[in-house]
């Protein structure tokens, strides 16, 4: 309908919908994105000790050998976690694993963004060294657009920090529903997943900018980035 050259998708965790995803991106003549929304455990945290949650990385697909390496880093989440734990994978098993990988670094939740978000600034830019140290060329910085303050606030930080380091901008788009109508359902949907109520305010919300937006709109909404749209489109 949009007349998309490519599409991506990362199943959060796992690769679930990859070979469905792949198959309909082929018959409707689109080159599909394979790749991961996965959990790093982060540098505050030592791999499967129970305490903080683990960071949010996204990994696409470059090549033959990185669709062979995202498979077995996704199987090491699984296999190497203990009982109870996220599954998730820590930054040495990212440095041997990488090759044919591209990372970005994972909006608000990702190792970068989320101690911006906390301000830990410089803690921030030593997790960005060390993706950048592991993927080299591969590394882009993510931003992201769907209307939550904390975006606003950490994207100025973001931004100096890719300046700094010369990395490439990406805007890219979390879509968690096909269009805006779809929001409230979703919401509800997110409820139940989680045992809690619509009215609760201490729970996960996303907003209704988390739909699926057209090449057109994402130019208006990054227009004053053009280098995040062209590395995007």
């Amino acid at each position: 309908r949009e007349h998309m050259p490519a599409v991506g998708m990362t199943d959060t965790g796992n690769l679930f919908g990859a070979l469905e995803f792949s198959t309909i991106c082929a018959t409707k003549g689109v080159q599909p994105i394979v790749g991961c929304q996965i959990a790093l455990a982060n540098s505050d945290t030592a791999k499967n000790s129970g305490h903080g949650a683990p960071d949010q990385l996204v990994l696409l697909v470059q090549d033959e050998n990185g669709y062979s390496n995202i498979l077995k880093l996704v199987s090491s989440a699984f296999l190497d976690s203990e009982n109870g734990q996220v599954p998730q994978i820590d930054i040495q098993m990212l440095a041997q694993k990488n090759s044919g990988l591209i990372a970005l670094t994972g909006g608000v939740m990702g190792p970068v963004g989320r101690r911006l978000a906390n301000g830990q600034a410089e803690a921030a830019e030593s997790c960005l060294l060390e993706l950048h140290e592991v993927f080299q060329d591969r590394l882009y910085v993510e931003l992201m657009r769907h209307q939550l303050p904390v975006e606003d606030e950490i994207e100025p930080a973001l931004l100096a920090l890719a300046d700094r380091h010369k990395l490439p901008l990406v805007a890219t788009n979390e879509a968690f529903f096909s269009d805006q109508s779809m929001f409230d359902a979703h919401d509800a949907l997110l409820c139940i997943a989680e045992g809690v109520t619509v009215g609760q305010t201490d729970r996960r919300r996303v907003t209704p900018g988390h739909y699926f937006k057209s090449a057109a709109e994402m130019r208006a909404i990054f227009e004053d980035i053009p280098e995040a749209i062209t590395n995007t489109l």
